[in-house]
Formats: structure tokens, C-alpha cells, sequence
């Protein structure tokens, strides 16, 4: 039982939820069952099948309609006469602004992606109201507090980067079928059905390959009047057949490697069987299926190379006869069936060249998507936490808060570990606001460059404001006249030495992020030179942490030590959630079991040897534990 003092201030308590997924059903739940008369949510999400055996308050019927309002008509049922007041909007759109959170006692968030959870911290300290932070991944979770000067702020300590892989191993010597994965989605796929403009490998292997056979149009477009089924099977060709016919002919690369078999579609399919395929006859553009033209249902069972064969020819077919509108802007999603249907045999059958184990579509749809399957019971757990938090929070009960994790394994005979928070990291650029140092050769880097790749990669600052000095070199707005907008985007051109307030060694640049009311100051130091590979954005950020990735081979480090936009030579894949080693409070890391562990080939020949592909969860939830609570040896908070 609550006691009158904890009643009192859950009744005068106005609350903003950020997320209706899996957390944010059962917190809006349990908000609601304690008392809580006041409640506010944000989400930008529909409700899709996938949720429905977790998301509780979802039914069959709401799929494709906003979970802020049908969660809220779901406790209103049950609750009818308290006020909870919906918002199906991005949590970073304008009218959410610092005013917008200043109304608000307490704010809690059950979000899945980094970008999110970082302007909302930013926004809670702006408008100085706490911030109760969570996630789950399968069993693990974590509940944590942020007070602005009491305790850290959610960025006070680095969080894991994604996982990466060098473009080398995944187009040329793939070795586990989680490269196989990577090079379907993200290169064959956003190759024949994403931006047509967007640079990809696919076009370097494919001009080299193209060259020595005197072809000079683009073999990934579709000829004028080509049948469905000829295409298909050109692409199938050159991209399972000649490329790795191609690739053969380096002999070097194949010395310490197993060395690929080209697959051609006569060989595995004649022409008679490929004509048996049928057509799907599903209106909804996402239940259109090639399993289901084909007759096969089990998404547990293990395809044959042709099984492979026919449902990658069908579903690029379905694609082109089904949803040709959407070529050209589509982008890899886990919970589309058509999507996950084409990647899936994509990458097997590449797996197949490459003497890779075959894997079932529901194997390949988690590595794709990184899924740890959620667990109803470990959200229940959290949002239990959250309020229990939110409460203590709201009676200002500071030194009873709590960093509290779920764990899998009992640890110290408890499977919740309860920490004190930590003070704030007195070198967080974000509460502390302490200057940082930008290594960077002011005579060849363009302000683009330091807008791309800091300011909005590293920083996730979207709206900035650059000044040196009284001088204003860029913004961003939409009350800007066109001359304004002229003379920004000119700057951007600019070498930072040459602008006409010029940034040269020793100088101190000042970035604002209005909307999130953030200010960040950089101490510009000149460097002529930097490592290709160590440091491929050509500079270096001091005083801005983020966890390397953890993906080795043979003790070598792949990780690129952080996200970074497309101008860094990285590419990113999906919105982001990490899928790293987790360090759990036992001590122990925790690997997630989706995506097997990948190996870094040697990539000395290749030129691009510096670049990488990223590995990046959506799923619902997600946790970032940031240590192990037994061995902390920062000052807690007194």
C-alpha cells in the first residue's frame, strides 16, 4: 500500500511518456493502476503484428492505427476518469520544445533508438525536469534516474557503438552468414530497390566486372522491354555468377581462404521450373509474399539452394509487378514480409557460394532486424520500476533513488541490483558543458564537413547554430530569408581557414542547438595529417567519448569507434540500437545470440579498406548497460 505521503504526490503529479511500445503499454498501465491523474504520450509508431504479443493493451484489429491513442482508449476502459492525452508525433518535432517539457513533473521514457533518448535528455535539462530512463533486451533490463546537478545525465557516460564491418570482408570474403545478411540488405536490396543516386559497392564491383566485358549501362537497371523473368535472372547471374567469377581471378586473395563456387540460375534452375512460379494475389502491399506464391509456409524450415533460387526470383518479380511505385525509395524493414523473403534468399544463396551453413527465414529475419526477442514479463518488471522511481522523484526523495537492473542470472542471490546514481561526470560536454577539443586541418576541411560529421553525426545536434566569435557562420531555421539561406549554404562550401570569419588553430568555436537550448564550445587545433584508417573522418573530437565496438578476429578490432554520417566512409543501416556485449552487473559480458560474431579479413589490396557497414537493432526496446554496479569506482552521488 502506497502511503498518504506517496498519494499525495501522485495526485499532483503531471507525467510525460515518451514511447507506447513494449515498455511504454505496460508503464502507461501501471501509471494508471497507481493513481496517476495527469499522463501525457508521445509516439511516432503504428501498431504493427509483431507487437501484438507483447504490446497488451494492442489488438488484431488496431493494426496500422497510432499506439498513443489506442493505448489510451485501452485504459480508459479500464480507468475512465483519469486524463491521458495522446500524441502520434516525433518526439523531436517543434512543438515539443523546452516550454512543452517545462509543464511536466517528471518525464519518463521507454524509446528504442539513441537519437531519441539523447534530445529528450537534452530537453529535460534545458527544462529541468528529472528524467527516468529504461530498457529491456530479452531478460536484461535497467531503470536509471536523471536529476540535472544531482545525478549524471544520460549522456555522462559513452554508450556501445554499432557493430562494423569492413566493406572488404562483407562484398568480397564473406566467412559467416551474418556478412551474408549485411551484403543483401544493405548493398543487393538498397541496390535494386533504394535510392537509385546513393553511392553503394555493388556499382564499384559491378563497373570493374562490367568493363572487361565491354558492357557500359548500368547492369542493375532494367532494360526497355525486358521480361520480369530474364531480369531476374541477369542479376541473379552476374551477382552470384560472374562477380564471384571476377573475384576468382585474384588469386591472392584466396591464398589462406576457401575459395567460392559461382552459382548460374540454368544450373539451379531450368527454365521449365522457373516457370511454375505463381503470383500472389494480396492487395496490402506488405502481405504480398513470394513464400506464399510458392506454396511454402514454414519460416522455420531451412530452404534448398533452388527452394533459395525460386524465392529470389519471385520476390523480385512481386516487386516489380506488385510495388513498382515504391522502387527507387524503398529501405530494408524487418516487418516487411516481401523484404525479409528476397534478403533472405539473397543471402543464402550467397552463403551457399561461400561454403556458409544455410539458414531458415526466421533465423535470417533476426540477424537482419539484430531482434533479441522481447519478454513481456522483463518489460512488466521495468515499467514496475520506472513508477516506483517516478514516485520517489516526485516527493524530491533523493538519496532513496535507484540505477536498478534486471538481470537474466540471479547475482548476489538477487535478480534485481539495485545502485546509487553517480554524480555528473564533470567532463560531460552535455551538463557539464565543458569545451572540447577538434584535431582537424583547418586549410583542406570544409565547414560541411564539421557540421556532417560532429555537429550532427557525434553530437546529434540538428538544428545548429555556429558562431566564431560575434561572427555567425551557419544556421538553420525556418524563419531565415533566402539571402541568409544563400549565404549558410555557401559557407558550408567553404575551407574553414577561407571563411569569412576564418577558423585557424587556437580559435574557439561556439555550436547551439536552440531547440534543445544546448551550447558546446570547441578549441580548434590544426593537424595536417591523420590515419586513413584509425581516423577516417580526417579529424579527431577530444572530450566526446563513445565505446568502440567490441567485434574482433584474431585480437584485431573492426570497430570504427562510433557512429558517423555517409561522408565518414561508414555506413549506417537503420535507426540505431545497439547490439554490442553488454556489461552486465555480474562482471560477465553478455553477447546476444541473433548475430554471431564476425571476422575481419585482411583488406590491405583494398583501397576503401577503411570503410565499414554497420550492424544495427530496431527492435522494441533496448538496453545500454553502462557497467557493472559491483565494481563502480566513480563517486556516488552523496
Amino acid at each position: 500500500m502506497a502511503s498518504q505521503q506517496q498519494l499525495t504526490a501522485i495526485k499532483g503529479a503531471k507525467v510525460l511518456m515518451v514511447g507506447a511500445g513494449g515498455i511504454g503499454c505496460e508503464l502507461l498501465k501501471t501509471l494508471a493502476l497507481s493513481g496517476f491523474p495527469d499522463i501525457h504520450i508521445i509516439d511516432m509508431d503504428t501498431i504493427e503484428v509483431s507487437n501484438l504479443n507483447r504490446q497488451f493493451l494492442f489488438r488484431q484489429s488496431h493494426v496500422g492505427q497510432s499506439k498513443a491513442k489506442v493505448a489510451r482508449d485501452a485504459v480508459l476502459k479500464f480507468k475512465p476518469h483519469i486524463n491521458i492525452t495522446p500524441y502520434h508525433a516525433n518526439v523531436k518535432d517543434p512543438e515539443f520544445n523546452v516550454d512543452f517539457f517545462k509543464q511536466f513533473n517528471v518525464v519518463l521514457n521507454g524509446l528504442d533508438n539513441l537519437d531519441a533518448r539523447r534530445h529528450v535528455n537534452r530537453l529535460c535539462l534545458a527544462a529541468e525536469v528529472p528524467l527516468v530512463e529504461s530498457g529491456t533486451t530479452g531478460f536484461l533490463g535497467q531503470v536509471t534516474v536523471h536529476v540535472k546537478g544531482r545525478t549524471e545525465c544520460y549522456e555522462c557516460q559513452p554508450k556501445p557503438a554499432p557493430k562494423t564491418y569492413p566493406v572488404c570482408t562483407i562484398t568480397s570474403t564473406p566467412s559467416k552468414f551474418v556478412h551474408c545478411i549485411v551484403w543483401a540488405k544493405d548493398l543487393l536490396f538498397a541496390k535494386l530497390f533504394g535510392d537509385k543516386n546513393q553511392e553503394n559497392d555493388l556499382n564499384v564491383r559491378s563497373t570493374d566486372a562490367a568493363s572487361s566485358s565491354e558492357q557500359t549501362e548500368d547492369v542493375f537497371e532494367r532494360r526497355r522491354d525486358e521480361d520480369i523473368e530474364q531480369y531476374g535472372r541477369r542479376i541473379y547471374d552476374h551477382v552470384f555468377g560472374y562477380n564471384i567469377e571476377a573475384a576468382l581471378s585474384n588469386e591472392g586473395t584466396w591464398k589462406n581462404s576457401n575459395r567460392p563456387k559461382p552459382i548460374y540460375s540454368r544450373d539451379v534452375l531450368p527454365e521449365g521450373l522457373a516457370q511454375q512460379n505463381g503470383i500472389c494475389a494480396a492487395d496490402d502491399p506488405l502481405l504480398v509474399s513470394a513464400m506464399a506464391s510458392l506454396g511454402m509456409k514454414n519460416p522455420q524450415d531451412i530452404w534448398s539452394l533452388m527452394e533459395n533460387s525460386k524465392i529470389f526470383l519471385e520476390s523480385l518479380k512481386l516487386f516489380f509487378m506488385k510495388r513498382e511505385k515504391e522502387i527507387g525509395n524503398l529501405t530494408f524493414d524487418k516487418d516487411d514480409q516481401l523484404a525479409v523473403e528476397f534478403v533472405t534468399a539473397a543471402a543464402n544463396i550467397r552463403a551457399s557460394s561461400f561454403g556458409i551453413p544455410l539458414h531458415s527465414l526466421f533465423e535470417a529475419k533476426g540477424i537482419a532486424g539484430n531482434i533479441v526477442h522481447a519478454v513481456a514479463t522483463t518489460n512488466a518488471i521495468i515499467a514496475g520500476l520506472i513508477v516506483i522511481e517516478a514516485i520517489k522523484v516526485l516527493q524530491n526523495d533523493t538519496n532513496n533513488y535507484r540505477m536498478t537492473y534486471c538481470l537474466e542470472h540471479p547475482t548476489r542471490k538477487m535478480l534485481l541490483m539495485p545502485v546509487e546514481p553517480f554524480e555528473p561526470n564533470k567532463s560531460c560536454y552535455v551538463c557539464s558543458e565543458t569545451p572540447l577539443t577538434l584535431e582537424i586541418n583547418t586549410n583542406r576541411a570544409k565547414l560541411r564537413d564539421f557540421v556532417e560529421k560532429i555537429v550532427k553525426a557525434k553530437l546529434g545536434m540538428y538544428f545548429p547554430l555556429i558562431m566564431h566569435g560575434a561572427a555567425l557562420l551557419y544556421e538553420v531555421g525556418d524563419d531565415l530569408d533566402e539571402d541568409m539561406v544563400a549565404n549558410y549554404a555557401a559557407n558550408l562550401e567553404k575551407v574553414l581557414s577561407e571563411l569569412p570569419s576564418p577558423i585557424t588553430s587556437g580559435t574557439m568555436v561556439t555550436v547551439e542547438d536552440l531547440k534543445q537550448e544546448l551550447t558546446c564550445n570547441f578549441n580548434i587545433k590544426h593537424r595536417d595529417e591523420f590515419d586513413e584508417e584509425k581516423e577516417p573522418d580526417g579529424m579527431l573530437l577530444s572530450g566526446w567519448t563513445q565505446a568502440s565496438s567490441v567485434e574482433k578476429d584474431d585480437n584485431k578490432s573492426i570497430g570504427n569507434g562510433g557512429r558517423t554520417s555517409n561522408a565518414s566512409q561508414t555506413v549506417p543501416v537503420e535507426a540505431e540500437k545497439n547490439d554490442e556485449t553488454d556489461n552486465v552487473p555480474s562482471g560477465k559480458k553478455r553477447k546476444e545470440p541473433e548475430v554471431p560474431e564476425g571476422a575481419a579479413q585482411d583488406c590491405v589490396s583494398d583501397k576503401r579498406k577503411n570503410k565499414k557497414l554497420e550492424m544495427v537493432d530496431d527492435d522494441d526496446d533496448f538496453l545500454m548497460l553502462e557497467g557493472d554496479p559491483g565494481i563502480y569506482k566513480k563517486k556516488k552521488l552523496q
